[in-house]
């Protein structure tokens, strides 16, 4: 390749401001050329085979146009080629002329097989047309510079080519399918990235519709656009669990989403030489102009060519470009990372699920709070340490440049700086570590904060009719105030210290490195020194502050590393513990269950199994019944069976499908339905018969909206005994092969507990034809039991026929005869909120009357003519954008700006005159750091004029003062914010919203999911903790360095602000459409994020349900499509922030770019020193990172600011009465008698619903024992709420020893009743606290009461031996339900109260505990004590003083029990005659 021009190969041209023709044809259009060739090859060779896509016409048309354009472009460059080889044109270079049709050619094979085969427009052309564009423009005016004459041809013949090349680009840049309508069924969700083209990826413009439209309106979750399909979050979760199968999780996170990651590193070093390369044009800048200004003015050697002018401005389109490339390099970094961050926390999540979902129940003891928090708080750390931990690679190589420039500017005095900076490092991880160590503590102080709160949440209810609120809120607020807030304030001083520190230190280094340059140098410091090194020190600053946050970000996410690897790793269940056969159909006396020499225990470190030698046979169509005393073991053999348990020793085979009705039902916050399907199709006549056979019927037509009514969370609107049909129905409706039924009579009427077994049980329910196992303290069907088995202490003690047992003198046979034919098992005092009771129609249910009527008859026919139903098929999942259920109540999710008051209300809980000073502190901060840049430019031009460093003295000390006190001032700030402000708000928030929450009525919680409040009481209270205060800091500081820097370039060229208004016109718009469709979006993502912790925690509720009816597969997939929705709310929320920072970094360079150009055009024009040119530049770059800051931080506290909003929304909830009133004391003791008068008491759960009693008058003799009774339904709960005042009346009133309770404080009266609930709530604590939370009864009161509860062997035959110390688990689940309802029952006595409420108190006990229980009731321990007792068991009221039978609200008969049987008319006879006991 010859070169025919005399300049040669060198790139720049001796003789002018330009390139040389060989560099320009032989270098830069050769390389071009091979590239595009190249890569139309390559696309060619790699897509020719596969199919075309589809296009529609104008597509096809638009492909036609593009090659029509091409083709001239060809031969246009073609007769170039021949005209220069014929006419011998003394072109510099012959071979760039024949590439250039060649490579033509590549362009139109490009062009046609990425049209037809890819979806998006051909990057490659995107970006080379431009770039030849530019180039052609520079050969243009060399060549026109050097000899127009001779190259008019070939100038007009590349200048077309290039025209037509310009035109296809345009084409190009529409896409292949500009014109596409996607299906119907999905309607514009796709992701528009995939569409793309390249351009609209580096801006974001694929974002701008959806700007747009949330500009003008609020945007809901069907606006935004699907994640891409490999980042659904069962791939992301496959992908991580695959890995972590060979590798730690450290590992596996990277080895599963890493590869765009390590791209993104790759971005983040060209970004960071990008950034370093802004100094050294500023300085050639500079140093231009000092020559510029010498040569005008100056003396000027002839030798040398006078600087041209064009070079200036050559050198504003250069920092021009710099800046635009580092802004579009540095935005695709980030979004690489952030959606890394997403793929990791998706992934994480969703194997946390998977994990949680086969926990050995030794690992149970974590308890739920624990494991959301992993969840929640955890996953989200890793999700951070995705964003911000490359800092960690980059921040140092940052700094390795910096340095490198510092030293070509300054040369070793630099490096004064660099020792200082050296030094400081050791410090950071000095502060780093003592940071972690009190992160880490205050993890623990808030888990233990979290754990409290979900107690507190979980047994509301009894906390508020024992009157516990103050025992519970002390111990929350003594964590909260003596733990968490202390360390808050200390975190706070080390924070602000460590800002303070990182913010002086690029300071001291300036100041350092150029007073020691000053005094050792005989270089004078002029500006084009100064200024270029003092943007370098600012670029340093960034690095160095990250370094801080990054640090503590990396010992966060280690931290956290640690607790997932921890749970990830803990022990799982036996997946052995039990053998399953699948088989579709199982033949009628094949055997489905079969039990050999099994030992089971719960734990597997457990000494003794709970289960010993168990040896059972269940068949198809067999019915067992197993029988035992409290604890013995009936459950655990059922949780056994059903792979719960750990087996030591023997085999558990099970042929087909289980289905099980726990004996607490777990009932999902969903439809009535929903619960019963529970994820199986609608088979609407069989699903008919289900709820006929449950006898939900009459249930149903009192609900709202019948079976699609919401139950809220835990099935909290329904009663005890709905709560245990429902649980029943669904595992009918399963169909499966063997049922579980663990005591599921217990809670229901004695008439109803008939109509079940008749229906669904017994030899002709619908079961009939299943394998069916039932735990029941009840001996009422015991004849229709094929097999019945006696447990005792885990082992079986008695196996055989009904007749066989009682051919025997054992422990079956006793129990029989011992209770002759007591009444069926059954309770079910139906709490209800409103509807069931409150319709007050409860007429329907007393005509229903279950003995044989009429539906009865025609159910068992229907069931006669099909004795075994066909499997059930699972139904398709909903699609991901279908909102999951969110209990009773919307969340509260305000629209629109945050409203003023909110703010003022932030501001008022913390402080107004601690603000008011920081805002002080901060104005003065920046005005000090203006003038010491000033200060720089005096001593920056005073030596130029001297050229040399003398008199620098006074210039060094006023620039070390100034630095002093804006130091001082920043550290100022930073105090006035973290200890004066934040800590007082998160203080006051907290306690108001706690007050208000404890105050809320009961309903209340019944309506709003527990993971919302504690949503609010974890995420939004840590905001309002460690995130509020810090983003309003920023952003006020951003909003003053923004305001300085426009008054600076202002007041230096006045120009300038013309060119403020078209840009803040701009500013304003991009803010506009940012801040109201990023708010939306952070709301959105807040909300539909809470469902994913809701499920989790209800999952876990449910975790023996979910495994025994083997459906984890199908929960999986329901968590996954959760965090899908949340994933597409979060990455809009992402890709927003880009599209804004694009925008405003823009905004950055054409700022540079005109306060460049401007110096230029005023240095041809009048003359400008060249200090001033670098003051003002170095503010203009600086503008870039302000100006992105400003808009970021205001919206971070707007998006932050929310927590306060929903907090404060919280602290609005409508209280109950009154706890304490101060005039109305009672006296004391009271009740002495314990005398009850209801006088025309009439009441309703709430405002819209109808009455639930009416008119009751009631008197009630001092220490009488009062049976009540009644159908579902007929207000017995309601009554026992009326009198703890859980419902207010809406007339009359009660007393109680003439006191009228309404006018009382609700502690004053709940605290001197008792009850014993039907659901007995216990908390994790010793058993001490469980018993007497409050603390005011000494260890040997506890002692009586339990004993007298038949619990104090239970408790010292334990195997710790601790006593009253003994541990339990949240929600009490080391003990049956019996004992637990026994724990109760010492809670009462232990009281030792003149009133006494027993709601169901025995419904899960066994026969033999019942009848200890009723002695102690009728024993002298209760003498003097009025009772009420509410039961089904009519045997254990049957002896009351007076029976009171209610019905429809009303009371229908108030007698003594005799008086009542001798009349055949009155209700309770019928009910007794029931009851088999009239």
């Amino acid at each position: 390749m010859a070169c025919k021009d005399p300049e040669g190969w060198r790139a720049i041209s001796k003789l002018r401001f330009d390139t040389t023709p060989c560099f320009e044809e032989g270098i830069l259009f050769s390389s071009l050329y091979a590239i595009v060739f190249l890569a139309g090859v390559i696309k060619t060779l790699s897509v020719c085979l596969s199919p075309p896509l589809n296009r529609t016409s104008k597509s096809r048309w638009l492909l036609r146009g593009k090659i029509l354009l091409l083709t001239l472009a060809f031969f246009t460059s073609l007769l170039n080629v021949i005209l220069v080889i014929f006419l011998h044109e003394p072109v510099p270079l012959l071979q760039s002329y024949i590439l250039e049709p060649i490579s033509i050619v590549g362009i139109v094979l490009l062009t046609y097989y990425n049209h037809t085969r890819s979806r998006s427009s051909s990057s490659v052309l995107c970006i080379y047309w431009p770039i030849y564009t530019l180039t052609l423009i520079i050969w243009v005016r060399t060549a026109v510079a050097k000899e127009f004459n001779i190259y008019r041809l070939p100038i007009a013949l590349k200048c077309a080519a290039g025209g037509l090349g310009l035109l296809t680009f345009a084409l190009e840049c529409i896409g292949p399918e500009f014109d596409h309508k996607p299906e119907e069924s999905k309607i514009s969700h796709e992701n528009p990235v995939i569409t793309a083209n390249i351009y609209s990826i580096w801006s974001f413009a694929w974002m701008t519709p959806l700007m747009r439209k949330g500009a003008s309106q609020y945007i809901s979750e069907d606006d935004l656009p699907d994640v891409k399909p490999q980042d659904e979050c069962d791939k992301l979760g496959q992908r991580l669990k695959v890995a972590l199968k060979k590798h730690s999780l450290w590992m596996s996170l990277f080895i599963a989403y890493g590869k765009p990651y390590a791209v993104a590193t790759l971005l983040k070093v060209l970004a960071d030489c990008l950034s370093f390369s802004q100094p050294q044009l500023l300085k050639m800048l500079l140093s231009y102009i000092s020559q510029y200004q010498s040569s005008r003015f100056g003396s000027w050697s002839v030798d040398t060519a006078k600087p041209d002018p064009l070079q200036g401005f050559a050198y504003a389109v250069l920092l021009f470009l710099a800046s635009t490339g580092q802004t579009v390099v540095l935005n695709q970094y980030f979004q690489r990372v952030f959606e890394t961050g997403m793929r990791v926390r998706s992934g994480l999540v969703d194997v946390l699920y998977q994990k949680a979902l086969v926990l050995s129940n030794d690992e149970l003891d974590r308890s739920s709070g624990d494991l959301i928090n992993l969840m929640s708080v955890d996953a989200t750390r890793l999700q951070d340490f995705c964003q911000f931990g490359l800092i960690a690679i980059s921040g140092p190589f940052q700094i390795i440049l910096a340095f490198i420039s510092l030293y070509n500017l300054l040369g070793w005095p630099a490096f004064v700086g660099v020792a200082i900076m050296v030094f400081s490092i050791p410090l950071n991880t000095f502060i780093a570590r003592i940071l972690k160590r009190m992160q880490q503590q205050q993890m623990k102080n808030r888990d233990k904060r979290t754990r409290l709160m979900s107690e507190l949440l979980a047994n509301i209810k009894s906390i508020k009719l024992y009157g516990w609120e103050f025992a519970f809120v002390r111990k929350i607020l003594q964590v909260r105030n003596e733990q968490e807030l202390v360390m808050l304030k200390k975190l706070g001083i080390v924070t602000s210290l460590n800002q303070m520190l990182w913010g002086g230190i690029p300071l001291l280094v300036a100041f350092s490195s150029f007073a020691v340059a000053a005094v050792v140098s005989n270089k004078p410091l002029t500006s084009d020194i100064i200024f270029p090194a003092i943007s370098l020190f600012m670029l340093l600053q960034f690095p160095l502050a990250m370094f801080a946050q990054v640090t503590s970000n990396v010992i966060e996410a280690i931290v956290s590393i640690q607790r997932l690897s921890d749970y990830l790793g803990a022990a799982e269940l036996q997946p052995d513990a039990r053998e399953t056969i699948k088989i579709s159909d199982v033949q009628p006396g094949e055997e489905v269950l079969s039990i050999k020499n099994a030992d089971f225990s719960w734990s597997q470190k457990a000494v003794q199994p709970t289960l010993e030698g168990i040896n059972l046979s269940v068949r198809k169509g067999e019915l067992m019944g197993i029988f035992g005393k409290v604890g013995c073991g009936k459950t655990s053999l059922l949780s056994g069976i059903i792979g719960d348990m750990t087996r030591r020793e023997g085999e558990v085979l099970v042929k087909g499908t289980i289905a099980y009705a726990p004996q607490n039902p777990w009932i999902m916050s969903a439809t009535v339905r929903e619960n019963i399907l529970f994820s199986h199709e609608y088979d609407e006549s069989f699903y008919n018969l289900v709820i006929e056979a449950c006898a939900l019927r009459p249930d149903l037509e009192l609900l709202p909206q019948s079976d699609a009514t919401e139950v809220g969370e835990k099935g909290i609107t329904l009663s005890g005994g709905q709560r245990a049909r429902i649980a029943l129905a669904r595992a009918v409706y399963a169909r499966a092969d063997l049922t579980l039924l663990d005591d599921c009579l217990a809670a229901v009427d004695s008439h109803v507990a008939r109509h079940i077994f008749t229906q669904v049980i017994g030899p002709q329910g619908i079961l009939a034809g299943k394998a069916r196992i039932l735990v029941t303290n009840s001996i009422a069907f015991v004849k229709q039991f094929d097999q019945l088995v006696y447990i005792r202490r885990g082992i079986i003690l008695e196996f055989g026929s009904y007749n066989s047992l009682m051919a025997e003198e054992g422990e079956v046979s006793r129990l029989i005869r011992g209770h002759g034919s007591t009444s069926s098992s059954g309770t079910s005092t139906p709490y209800r909120i409103g509807n069931e009771d409150a319709s007050g129609s409860v007429t329907p249910i007393e005509e229903a009357n279950f003995t044989e009527d009429k539906s009865s008859v025609i159910l068992s026919e229907k069931l006669r003519y099909q004795t075994s139903f066909s499997k059930p098929k699972f139904a398709a999942l909903p699609p991901t954008r279908a909102s999951a259920s969110v209990g009773l109540s919307e969340e509260n999710r305000a629209q629109g700006r945050v409203k003023v008051k909110v703010y003022l209300e932030y501001i008022k809980a913390a402080s107004k005159t601690a603000f008011g000073l920081f805002m002080l502190a901060t104005v003065a901060g920046q005005a000090v750091s203006v003038l010491g840049n000033f200060t720089l430019r005096a001593w920056g031009e005073h030596n130029r004029e001297t050229e040399s460093n003398d008199g620098m003295f006074k210039y060094i000390l006023g620039y070390g003062l100034l630095l002093l006190s804006q130091v001082l001032l920043s550290g100022a700030s930073g105090l006035l914010v973290w200890v004066f402000c934040s800590i007082r708000s998160a203080k006051q928030l907290h306690d108001n919203m706690l007050d208000a929450l404890i105050r809320a009525p009961l309903f209340w919680f019944e309506i709003t999911p527990i993971g919302r409040i504690l949503n609010l009481f974890s995420r939004d209270i840590y905001v309002v903790d460690g995130i509020l205060a810090r983003v309003i800091s920023m952003s006020f500081r951003m909003f003053v360095v923004t305001s300085s820097i426009i008054l600076v370039i202002g007041s230096s060229f006045p120009l300038f602000l013309l060119a403020v208004v078209p840009l803040g016109w701009f500013y304003l718009m991009v803010m506009k459409y940012y801040l109201a469709t990023s708010r939306e979006l952070k709301r959105l993502d807040a909300v539909s994020r809470s469902p994913i912790f809701a499920w989790f925690s209800e999952s876990l509720a449910g975790l023996s349900t979910i495994r025994a009816f083997d459906q984890q597969s199908l929960f999986t997939a329901n968590n996954q499509r959760r965090v899908d929705r949340n994933q597409i709310c979060y990455l809009s929320s992402v890709s927003v922030n880009r599209w804004l920072s694009i925008r405003l970094e823009f905004v950055g360079a054409v700022i540079i770019f005109i306060v460049a150009t401007l110096a230029c055009a005023a240095l041809i024009t009048t003359g400008v020193d060249a200090g001033l040119v670098g003051l003002v530049l170095a503010y203009a770059m600086n503008a870039t990172s302000s100006l992105n800051w400003l808009v970021r931080t205001a919206s971070e506290v707007e998006q932050n600011i929310v927590s306060v909003e929903r907090i404060l929304y919280q602290t609005e909830v409508q209280p109950e009465a009154p706890l304490e009133i101060a005039d109305q004391a009672v006296p004391q003791p009271w009740p002495k008698s314990g005398a009850v008068e209801f006088k025309g008491y009439s009441t309703r759960y709430r405002d819209e619903l109808d009455l639930v009693l009416k008119n009751i008058d009631l008197n009630i003799k001092p220490s009488e024992k009062v049976g009540v009774c009644g159908r579902t339904g007929a207000g017995k709960s309601s009554l026992l709420l009326a009198l703890f005042r859980i419902i207010e009346p809406v007339k009359g009133t009660i007393f109680i020893d003439g006191v009228d309770i309404t006018k009382i404080g609700l502690h004053d009266l709940r605290s001197s009743i008792s009850i014993v609930p039907q659901s007995p709530d216990l908390f994790e604590g010793t058993l001490r606290e469980n018993i007497d939370p409050v603390g005011e009864h000494s260890d040997m009161d506890i002692w009586d009461a339990l004993a007298q509860a038949h619990l104090k062997e239970f408790i010292e035959g334990l195997p710790d031996g601790k006593g009253l110390d003994e541990f339990i688990r949240e929600g009490g689940l080391n003990l049956s339900s019996g004992q637990r309802q026994l724990l109760c029952f010492a809670r009462a006595l232990l009281r030792k109260s003149k009133v006494l409420v027993l709601d169901e108190a025995t419904s899960a006990v066994d026969l033999d505990t019942d009848k200890a229980i009723q002695e102690i009731i009728r024993g002298p321990a209760f003498k003097d004590v009025t009772i009420l007792t509410i039961a089904h068991r009519l045997n254990t009221i049957i002896d009351s003083d007076r029976v009171l039978v209610m019905s429809a609200g009303e009371v229908a008969e108030f007698d003594t029990p005799e008086q009542l049987l001798t009349n055949r008319d009155s209700l309770f006879y019928s009910l007794a005659s029931d009851a088999g006991l009239a």
